[in-house]
């Protein structure tokens, strides 16, 4: 198994367009952390258009009102995605970056956070797209007795230029995947504001329960689990 996964790994390391997503996806993840993570460090609250009584709203009002830790978050934030950008500490930043995004994700997924619903699980796919990529230096952090010895990879002289159809298509029907889930995946969303909320149910058979869920949320303020429940 650990033999197949350093052959793949060996082969992938190879092909231009393998390498070029690489660079892609750490040019992009770099990108939404350095900008999520300098709004921390100034002191802004993060999503500062998102009302104080939507679920996720009240939950980033209290993390920019913790001090010193909401600016601790935001340098960690830029600092993997400088890591990312910098060749020799890529792995490193890849690692600082995983246990962020995943806490964003699971966070987005919890409150059921349109800014985010979408993109989070995408950039944990990223991450550990950019994690595999940088195996041969990753894999000395397990302790398997059984990993080849072999040496840190060099740039190859020269790529392999043959286009992974099969690779770019299960990348793409995954993202078409995570945003149609993102659409259709829950019966209810709160939504980022009332208007939005209100439109999902308008012209339907649950109109009534609907908006009550949206004010539940969006005016009363409510957690989402209790205004969930009193919907259904």
């Amino acid at each position: 198994m650990l033999t197949a996964i350093e052959q793949f790994h060996l082969k992938i390391r190879h092909n231009r367009w393998y390498w070029y997503f690489s660079i892609f996806c750490r040019i992009l993840l770099a990108y939404a952390f350095f900008v999520a993570g300098m709004v921390k460090i100034v002191g802004e609250r993060f999503a500062s258009g998102l009302s104080n009584k939507h679920p996720m709203g009240a939950y980033l009002e209290a993390l920019h009102h913790t001090g010193y830790y909401y600016t601790f978050i935001g340098i960690a934030q830029v600092l993997a995605a400088i890591l990312l950008l910098i060749p020799a500490t890529v792995t490193l930043g890849a690692l600082l970056y995983l246990p962020i995004i995943i806490n964003i994700w699971l966070l987005s997924f919890a409150f059921r956070f349109e800014g985010s619903f979408v993109t989070s699980p995408l950039m944990v796919l990223a991450n550990l797209y950019v994690l595999f990529w940088n195996y041969d230096r990753l894999k000395y952090l397990f302790p398997i007795k059984s990993l080849n010895s072999e040496a840190i990879l060099k740039k190859p002289a020269t790529y392999n230029n043959r286009f992974p159809f099969m690779f770019f298509t299960g990348v793409v029907l995954i993202a078409i995947a995570t945003v149609l889930f993102a659409r259709y995946g829950y019966e209810v969303m709160p939504r980022n504001s009332l208007k939005d909320c209100k439109a999902q149910f308008k012209g339907t058979t649950k109109e009534a329960a609907g908006y009550r869920f949206c004010e539940c949320i969006h005016e009363k303020g409510n957690p989402l689990d209790s205004c969930l429940a009193e919907f259904e």
